[in-house]
């Protein structure tokens, strides 16, 4: 698959008193590309599946390199980077005009939602995503 993208505009709203976009925003926009990528996939409320499972952040390696301002028009990225039974990692990018702004790995893990235990991607899921995976790496 294709990087995956979304267009993105910077509102107030996104910024602190100086028109820079806010750190934490940065992971709100990352969240969004992801989520865009499942609805892409069919999903339509992504987070929240079939079965009782959830989709949550497991963690997140953040590089904020250059401040988005406001009125930017950015791209979201959102590309599978690794695959296993219970989780999917992202790398992510956010992008101005070609330059990178903000990169990471965001890890997505499939928890019980009674338990928030780890459990395995629905079976389905796990097999799309692998497809996905493996047509971008063997593209490598």
């Amino acid at each position: 698959m294709q990087l995956f993208s979304i267009p993105l505009r910077v509102y107030i709203e996104d910024t602190d008193a100086g028109g820079i976009v806010y750190y934490v925003n940065y992971l709100k926009y990352m969240e969004r590309s992801r989520t865009e990528f499942l609805r892409a996939l069919g999903y339509d409320r992504p987070a929240i599946l079939d079965g009782g499972l959830l989709l949550v952040v497991h963690s997140a390696q953040v590089n904020y390199r250059r401040p988005a301002r406001l009125d930017d028009q950015l791209y979201i990225t959102a590309q599978l980077h690794k695959l296993a039974r219970t989780y999917a990692e992202f790398q992510q990018q956010v992008i101005r005009d070609g330059e990178l702004l903000c990169d990471g790995i965001i890890r997505i893990a499939c928890v019980d939602a009674d338990t928030m235990k780890p459990t395995a991607l629905p079976a389905v899921m796990h097999q799309q995503l692998t497809h996905i995976f493996h047509s971008s790496t063997s593209k490598s």
